[in-house]
């Protein structure tokens, strides 16, 4: 993971995306308590993969990535939530699930290769 890093930019957009979730959740359906929940875990997958970028060794990395998997799954869970409690509509929520998901999958490969090139 060092240059023109697929995930580093889809994790970051995805942040930029939640952060603007955020921002509609609070302003538009005045919700405060699930929408701090969506932040915290959509942003932190970009946190924690620029983490696992800058690890000190392939271990670090490894729990770094793994991690990131940990929130993307949470992000989820929280997607389907509002979705299912009508803080977003099927469109909205489609569009960032598939998003977060894909992050999942990416992540869940690079666990694998990482995982097995260490067996």
């Amino acid at each position: 993971m060092k240059r023109d890093n697929i995930i580093q930019e889809k994790s970051f957009a995805f942040a930029v995306r939640i952060v603007k979730l955020y921002k509609f959740l609070c302003e538009e359906k005045k919700e405060f308590v699930l929408s701090k929940q969506i932040l915290r875990s959509g942003t932190s997958i970009g946190a924690n993969i620029e983490e696992s970028i800058g690890g000190q060794s392939e271990r670090d990395f490894l729990m770094k990535v793994t991690i990131a998997y940990k929130e993307a799954r949470e992000t989820v869970y929280w997607l389907k939530l509002l979705l299912a409690t009508d803080y977003l509509n099927q469109e909205q929520a489609d569009t960032l699930i598939k998003d977060s998901e894909e992050i999942c999958k990416i992540l869940g490969k690079i666990q694998i290769t990482m995982k097995n090139s260490n067996s």
